[in-house]
């Protein structure tokens, strides 16, 4: 199982944050097929279909735009990955028949059609008005989405950076008095 974080507040920084330890030792977390599987069910996002090879280098070049996209220098190439993908997104609900009844029935989410959820997700966070953040903490490095009431959120989570933040700070206080 991934040590995958669910801070970012929407799929599309969820996707760029299974690179760990981005500032110190980036370290890959969709490795495999699997890994990917694993992650788009975790996510909430893939219910048919099992991810392949070309699925999970989708994936990654997907969130390599994304994050050129969001937090450096994006490039048309960029735009033309996130768009590609955006177009595998399905299109919503449609019609089945069920017990001789019309019902609105969900659209199966593949691997590319996840994907294309996020690229469409993707799209809504970089067009939108939504203030990004990376993690303050020095050896951190996670995205997210800063939806805090006065827009200074500084920590992917309180639990994990925001609190050994102020440990740090704390005995470091001690130390000197």
């Amino acid at each position: 199982m991934g040590d995958w974080v669910w801070d970012g507040g929407r799929p599309s920084i969820d996707l760029l944050n299974t690179v760990r330890e981005r500032v110190s030792h980036p370290r890959e977390t969709l490795r495999t097929p699997d890994d990917l599987a694993r992650w788009l069910s975790e996510a909430e996002l893939l219910d048919a279909g099992e991810p392949d090879a070309a699925d999970l280098t989708a994936a990654r070049r997907l969130r390599t735009a994304i994050d050129a996209l969001a937090f450096s220098s994006p490039s048309e190439d960029d735009v033309a990955v996130v768009n590609a993908m955006a177009a595998e997104a399905p299109r919503g609900p449609r019609l089945a028949m069920r017990a001789g009844r019309v019902v609105a029935a969900p659209p199966e989410w593949s691997a590319r059609g996840a994907l294309g959820r996020i690229a469409v997700d993707a799209i809504d966070l970089l067009t939108g008005d939504e203030l990004l953040r990376v993690c303050a903490a020095d050896d951190c490095g996670v995205r997210f989405a800063d939806r805090s009431p006065a827009r200074n959120r500084q920590w992917c989570s309180m639990r994990r950076c925001g609190n050994r933040m102020k440990a740090r700070r704390h005995y470091a206080a001690a130390r000197t008095t």
